[in-house]
């Protein structure tokens, strides 16, 4: 804010007094306008510092987050099950093969009519084998297709596994505390941040929602819930989006998008973005801020070993957002 401050005082004998309070009202008023000049920079500078902290600290916890014991960074390999008996161990007889540090003969999965039940070896389950913390028992496990959060955990040593359900085949996911990936984890690489690609969209409910076939890269294309649209300006031009909705009973919405960077700068398939929800849920019409400063490397970006999805073309932009996460292995 700029101002200009004139006084236009008649030269007449005996105005000193009226020269002098109409120069300390114009002073006066010239500290207010001055001061409202520098609170602006002033506001505008700490919101921006408190923003760069906060995206600071979820970079920070991102990574702690891949690296944990069983994160995404300890993935360690991947089996497809074959229908009847599938024997798992490190020794080299058995059908799949688990690392080293392993038993020799764990256990088998035996896969049939969709159901996968857990068995003995011919010696026994081993010692220190456990279902969820509590010591193996032979058991049909529990496999959600498609969402794994619920599956049940096979801990022996620093190996973490568990069956997931792709499309209609089942996998044996191998998990590794002493990972390759996770010994070797030398730090994420960003983009710098910008405050310009954090961006309001406009929320519109689709009613009732969609369901989009979702491709993945291992194949096993599945049904995903998109709740609505999400569209957003950027540099003066409109832009529409679609987020999956994973879990009902989480208030978090989950973009798999692709922009043009993937083909130089960022990982080619795709780059995953987290959002809360719409302002006013996702039934009806609201807001909902995309950051893309929070872009973010999916699993496959880090290991051979995950199964993940690719985005929708209404999320394939034919424009670059040079923010979040850069590729991991460049």
């Amino acid at each position: 804010m700029m101002a200009t401050i004139r006084l236009v005082v008649a030269e007449e004998p005996g105005s000193w007094s009226v020269r002098r309070a109409f120069l300390l009202a114009a002073t006066l008023l010239c500290l207010i306008l001055c001061g409202l000049q520098t609170a602006v920079p002033q506001s505008a500078a700490t919101h921006t510092s408190a923003y760069l902290r906060e995206l600071a600290k979820w970079r920070q916890d991102h990574a702690a987050e891949l690296q944990k014991p069983d994160g995404w960074l300890a993935l360690a390999g991947l089996e497809w099950l074959d229908p009847g008996d599938n024997s798992f161990g490190s020794a080299a007889d058995n059908d799949k093969h688990l690392p080293a540090s392993a038993p020799p003969h764990l256990a088998v999965l035996h896969l049939e009519n969709n159901l996968v039940k857990l068995m003995p070896p011919a010696g026994g389950f081993p010692v220190g084998f456990l279902i969820d913390g509590k010591p193996v028992t032979e058991q049909v496990l529990r496999v959600d297709a498609d969402h794994d959060k619920n599956d049940p955990r096979m801990t022996v040593g620093t190996l973490n596994l568990y069956v997931i359900k792709r499309g209609e085949r089942f996998a044996l996911r191998i998990k590794d505390a002493k990972s390759a990936a996770l010994t070797g984890f030398h730090g994420l690489k960003w983009y710098p941040p910008n405050p310009h690609y954090r961006v309001t969209a406009k929320w519109q409910p689709y009613t009732p929602a969609k369901t989009y076939t979702i491709e993945r890269l291992v194949g096993a294309p599945y049904p995903a819930q998109i709740p609505g649209s999400a569209e957003f300006e950027l540099d003066g031009k409109t832009y529409r989006v679609d987020p999956i909705l994973e879990d009902p009973e989480v208030p978090k919405l989950f973009f798999v998008l692709r922009d043009t960077t993937s083909a130089t700068t960022t990982y080619g398939a795709c780059r995953f973005l987290y959002t809360g929800l719409p302002s006013h849920g996702l039934g009806q019409p609201g807001e909902l801020v995309l950051d893309f400063n929070k872009l973010e490397n999916p699993p496959c970006a880090y290991t051979p070993y995950a199964t993940c999805p690719l985005p929708p073309k209404q999320n394939r932009l034919s424009i670059a957002l040079p923010v979040g996460e850069l590729r991991y292995h460049d």
